[in-house]
Parts: structure tokens; sequence; C-alpha cells
């Protein structure tokens, strides 16, 4: 996190050092500043972000991985953990086992993303609506093909920490790797069919709504994007009809 200082809370000679790193980080994650699956600085830049030595840091990071906040990164490093390497694989694997199941994964991202964007609307930062619109106007430059799905995947994960929630973060983690292949897929044909305009200004809706504080539209674009996303997926799946005998 760069610019975060933590000087003014260092703690008392009474109380470890290496206790209140660790619990910096925690506040840190509870208020989703750090991610699920979030790789955090090396211990060098957290010494120096919160005047402490490395020492404490690293006696720090080790009591949060014993924890299971924290998990160490081959090649070397520390992220966040999340609770999608445990489940992600089987639950991709039961989306794709039916259509209906992904049809349902659609309804639940419905519930969920419509309560986030309400949050989003009553809580964001100027700094976090501000991000949301760059996102949304990458989305709408042209010759963008091959970059789109990723910003509408960023666009999302941009709404959900806007909320505020790192509960809800942590949903969306478990669920961001199938949620990615979603995305990439309605940004294909025959899927789009040349509605790529249609779906910005879907994101252009949200947007705006969260940027004028409100709750109620917000969640309505989100719930009205989905909703025909969902139709969309319906469509395509539908049996052709049995020739008359």
């Amino acid at each position: 996190m760069p610019g975060t200082d933590d000087s003014a809370h260092v703690p008392s000679s009474s109380q470890r050092i290496s206790e209140w790193v660790a619990q910096q980080l925690l506040d840190r994650i509870a208020r989703g500043e750090l991610v699920p699956g979030e790789r955090l600085p090396g211990e060098r830049q957290l010494a120096e972000q919160l005047h402490v030595s490395r020492v404490s840091v690293r006696a720090a990071l080790q009591k949060l991985k014993t924890q299971g906040f924290l998990t160490a990164v081959q090649g070397g490093g520390t992220r966040v953990v999340s609770s999608a390497g445990m489940m992600d694989g089987a639950l991709t694997a039961m989306v794709r086992s039916t259509h209906q199941n992904l049809c349902d994964l659609v309804e639940i991202r419905m519930a969920l993303e419509s309560w986030a964007a309400r949050r989003a609307a009553e809580r964001a930062t100027q700094e976090q609506i501000d991000t949301i619109g760059r996102i949304l106007a990458a989305m709408s430059q042209t010759n963008r093909d091959g970059g789109r799905a990723a910003d509408d995947m960023d666009f999302h994960v941009a709404v959900a920490q806007a909320s505020g929630s790192p509960v809800y973060l942590h949903l969306l983690s478990t669920i961001r790797d199938i949620l990615g292949n979603m995305v990439e897929m309605k940004h294909t044909e025959p899927f789009m069919e040349n509605h790529e305009a249609l779906m910005i200004e879907h994101h252009r809706a949200i947007h705006q709504a969260i940027a004028r504080r409100d709750p109620d539209d917000a969640a309505n674009a989100v719930t009205a994007h989905l909703g025909w996303i969902l139709a969309r997926y319906r469509t395509m799946t539908e049996e052709p009809a049995a020739p008359p005998a």
C-alpha cells in the first residue's frame, strides 16, 4: 500500500512490536486494503511503511501464516489467503456440468453484486468512484477486443472494493476464476453479436448510479445487466423445436 504510514501508531514498549505489526496487517485485510489473493509488499517495504525492523515484520508474517490469514508464495513473498484455491476447481466443474448450474451462478451473482453496488453507492470514496470511471473509459475505447474482458472483470472487482466489505471480497475471490471465464465468454461471438455498446451502457449505468450515491439505481442497474446476461445464456442454449410429425 504505497503511501501507507502507521508511524503515529507505533506500539509502546509494553506491547510486542511483532504483534502490533500483525494487527496492522489484519486491519488492512479487514478494511479491504489487502484483498484475497493479493501479494503483500516485501519485508523491507513493510518495515519502512510501519517504521519497525524487518525482524518484527518477519515474525508478524509468520504468525499470520500460522493463523491461516497469509500463505507463502512459491519463489518468495506472501499472499493473502483465498478460499478459491480449495473450491474453485470443484465449483468450475460443477458449473460446467450443466447449463442450469451456470444460470444458477448468474442468479447468485445478481443477488450478490446488486448488494455490493448498493453498498458502493452508500460508502465508496471519491477515489474509488474515479477508479471505476477510469476502467469504464478503458472499456469504451475502440480496438480493445482483447482487453475488454479484462477491463470488465476489473470493473466488477472495483465495485466490490468500493462496497467496503472484506466479507464480500472474500466471497468474490471464491468464484473469481470462473467469473473471469464467464466474462471472457460474454465478450466473444456469437454471444455478443455486436452488443458491446449495450454492455458498456450497462456498466455506465452502474457507475453513474454509484457516482450519484443512489443505492436503488445502482442495485437495479446490476440486476438489469446480469438479467440480460442470463437471458442471453438461456437463448443461446434453447433446444430447437421438434419438427412436426
